[in-house]
């Protein structure tokens, strides 16, 4: 009989997000748009990969990121998506 070791997910850094960058986020959400982060699984465990979901068309980032840098590309999409539509204001 054969054993296999259970895989183990792995987790993003975990962030504290501000009160404006949560306001940005839920903005984009509740437009339809999400952004998050996966695992590279394929060639680099320890490296992240970045999907954005729009109307649930889903767009992969070709570029990979460290756990220093994933969040901050998080939200620089988030921005990118959200300042467009708004001209700054609510």
């Amino acid at each position: 009989m054969w054993k296999f070791k259970k895989a183990t997910g792995r987790k993003p850094p975990q962030k504290s997000w501000s009160t404006e960058e949560l306001k940005i986020i839920g903005w984009c959400m509740t437009r339809n748009i999400k952004v998050s982060a996966m695992p590279d699984w394929k060639n680099n465990a320890s490296d992240w990969l970045i999907d954005v979901s729009i109307n649930n068309k889903t767009y992969t980032d070709p570029n990979k990121y460290n756990d220093d840098k994933i969040n901050d590309k998080i939200l620089e999409y988030y921005k990118y998506y959200y300042k467009p539509n708004t001209n700054n204001n609510r």
